[in-house]
């Protein structure tokens, strides 16, 4: 079957230098040497002779590929070989033309010697074009194109036409192509075990590419989208390995409590990583838990609100012991927050440590390094959950992750075609916002890893609700929690909570704007005075 280049899927892959080979019907080739120029010049296209020894095993593999693609019953073999060439570059590029001939052997037989077949109108005979990509010293083999006809002239000349203008263009997007997912293939140590594989994989790649193409171009943001860890994965791959599609079941639900308002209107900028209350980012490997990391990072924020002190909680911990979601296949951050409370806190993540799949229940009371008693939902305004994350820590929030597959750097703003906000599937943690260039952000910390996005994190426009990041924030909370308070000079204690037994005037804030919160007597972070509420 004829396979057209941009389609056809390849193994290893160099960037195009140079446009060489072509879309032909045949190999193109120089005119016929002279005496004087028997040297050919380095890379260009070298004529074969039967002798030569990479020669025959490309033709059986050429040959292999063209029999597990035919529907033909029996086996076709090279009946006569019309050209050959080669060329090097980081690896030999054959470009050869033959003719394929029924044999006598079914292909269910598989014999190693089959003779053609007596009958000249059985032969079948097709003239085939192959052009194949081999890397001897790694012992692999990728065909890159097949175009077979039928053989209509007894004999076929060679001939050098001229490459087209659109053949030109073709030739060059391909070795583009191979370029990319070769860079790809080893920058993300990507290694798959069979050709078909490889060709399947190819062929995914180059939709994505195509895909973040689109994204590229109607991003209303300053977003670049391109080649990612992901790349090689469909759409439904992607959803079934890494999201979360219990978020978007709104009907499972749990109804939690209203948050309080802010206390103070949010701030022009906040950045929580700047204050100590963000861990590194975690990577929840291909395992639908995003929903765990999501609230872990939101409890080890409030931690650190509460006890001045940032530990990393264990995720594994919900992924094993919540019996109200479903591991790797989703969860909601609204059942997790109440399982944390039913088994009476989280261990750390050194003491359960992640595996990224369900085991059995390993929890132990005696290891709690921190506990929650309260979890809250906070009012879909996006200013309102700007002003709340300033107050009270980073904020567990979820949305539609489809652009974030194709997600590089910048601030993402995709059509809502493409982010539909009523098809959440992926619970990330808003950490700050701010502005870039006039481009207003959330700043969002995602568990994929350091290598994905800006070292780890999303960023999304800010102020119209994209990809429903509005729909499902929330918070763990305590009894007897610590606020953050913006403001200079006296604080009024008509704004603290009657559940707060105290403050500490800070002086530690940005640009002179002191930020003043709650914290233990021997806190001794930033310069203050403790006054116990009367």
């Amino acid at each position: 079957m004829a396979e057209r280049l941009h389609n056809i899927p390849l193994l290893f892959l160099v960037l195009a230098a140079a446009v060489y080979g072509t879309d032909l019907p045949r190999p193109l080739f120089k005119s016929p040497l002279r005496a004087q120029d028997t040297e050919p010049a380095p890379g260009a296209a070298v004529r074969l002779q039967d002798s030569d020894p990479g020669l025959k095993r490309v033709l059986q593999f050429a040959e292999d590929r063209y029999n597990r693609g035919s529907n033909a019953m029996h086996l076709r073999r090279v009946s006569r070989l019309i050209s050959a060439s080669k060329q090097v570059v980081k690896g030999i590029r054959y470009s050869v033309t033959v003719e394929l001939s029924n044999t006598q052997c079914k292909k269910s037989a598989m014999l190693r010697s089959c003779d053609f077949d007596p009958e000249p109108h059985r032969l079948k005979t097709e003239v085939c074009l192959f052009e194949v990509w081999d890397i001897p010293w790694e012992s692999s083999s990728t065909l890159l194109k097949q175009k077979c006809e039928p053989k209509v002239d007894p004999e076929i000349e060679e001939t050098n036409r001229i490459l087209d203008s659109t053949e030109q263009v073709e030739e060059v997007e391909s070795m583009k192509l191979l370029g990319q997912f070769k860079e790809f293939m080893v920058k993300y140590n990507k290694d798959y075990s069979t050709q078909e594989e490889v060709d399947r994989r190819l062929k995914i790649f180059h939709g994505n590419l195509k895909t973040a193409e689109k994204l590229q171009s109607l991003d209303q943001g300053s977003a670049e989208y391109g080649v990612t860890k992901f790349s090689d994965l469909t759409v439904e791959e992607f959803r079934s390995l890494y999201l979360n599609p219990m978020l978007s079941q709104w009907t499972q639900h749990r109804q939690m409590k209203m948050a309080p308002p802010a206390a103070q209107p949010a701030p022009d900028s906040w950045d929580w990583r700047e204050h100590g209350a963000v861990s590194p980012v975690k990577n929840q490997g291909a395992c639908g838990s995003c929903w765990a990391f999501s609230v872990i990072g939101n409890i080890e924020g409030q931690w650190f609100l509460k006890n001045g002190s940032l530990i990393a909680l264990s995720e594994q911990e919900l992924v094993d012991c919540d019996g109200l979601d479903k591991a790797c296949r989703g969860g909601l951050p609204s059942n997790a927050y109440e399982a944390i409370e039913k088994l009476g806190g989280l261990e750390t993540e050194n003491d359960y440590s992640y595996t990224g799949h369900k085991q059995k229940c390993d929890f132990t009371s005696l290891k709690v390094a921190a506990y929650i008693n309260s979890s809250v939902e906070i009012e879909k305004d996006e200013k309102e959950i700007a002003a709340y994350l300033a107050e009270h820590g980073p904020v567990s929030v979820a949305l539609n992750a489809f652009a974030m597959q194709f997600y590089r750097r910048g601030v993402s703003h995709p059509l809502k075609i493409f982010c539909n906000p009523w098809m959440i599937d992926h619970a990330v943690l808003m950490v700050g916002y701010g502005n870039r260039n006039s481009v207003p952000f959330w700043a969002i910390k995602n568990s994929w890893g350091e290598d994905y996005g800006e070292k780890g994190y999303y960023y999304l426009y800010r102020g119209s609700n994209a990809c429903g990041i509005n729909k499902m924030a929330s918070s763990a909370s305590f009894v007897t929690s610590k606020i953050w308070f913006r403001q200079v000079g006296e604080i009024d204690l008509n704004l603290l909570s009657d559940n707060v037994t105290g403050y500490k005037a800070q002086t530690c804030g940005q640009r002179g704007s002191g930020r003043l919160r709650n914290a233990d007597r021997e806190s001794t972070n930033c310069k203050g005075h403790w006054k116990s509420r009367q």
